[in-house]
């Protein structure tokens, strides 16, 4: 059974749970710069997800000028594979969307089919961040999408 916690750069005890799990994934794993990961935490809303009761993920939200950024989401080995990427992914854009500004992340390559499976599109050419190939993506609500085709059916 899954747990996901939200809370705030002042708690830095479960920041640092969270830094221990992104330094495992993005740091060991990856080999990004561990100066790289580390930024912008201070303005953020951060996320744990919890597996029987350890902490397995981490990702985290922030408001820029073009909207709320998903980002930083990652899963020790131990925690993939079990439905809990999307299980913080759906917990993190619920808290998002109460700010009902674009939500959007830049996403790995090996997961851009992970997230459009969520609602997200990409919406640009692929990039490099933290050297590591990336696509920028936008969710798309798919009750208001629904809804724009609905009333443009309507209009022919």
């Amino acid at each position: 059974m899954s747990e996901v916690v939200k809370f705030n750069p002042d708690n830095k005890l479960l920041l640092e749970t969270a830094f221990s799990i992104r330094r495992k994934v993005f740091v060991e794993e990856q080999h990004t710069e561990e100066e790289e990961e580390f930024e912008k935490d201070d303005e953020c809303v951060h996320f744990l997800i919890y597996n029987k009761g350890v902490a397995v993920g981490a990702a985290r939200h922030r408001r820029t000028d073009k909207g709320i950024k998903l980002e930083r989401f990652a899963l020790v080995k131990e925690g993939r594979g079990k439905g809990l990427g999307y299980d913080l992914l759906r917990f993190v854009l619920t808290d998002a969307r109460q700010f009902k500004k674009p939500i959007y992340l830049h996403a790995q390559v090996t997961v851009v089919d992970f997230y459009k499976q969520q609602g997200f599109v990409v919406v640009g050419a692929k990039f490099i961040e933290a050297n590591i190939e990336h696509y920028p993506m936008s969710f798309e609500n798919p009750h208001n999408l629904h809804k724009a085709i609905e009333k443009a059916v309507c209009r022919r």
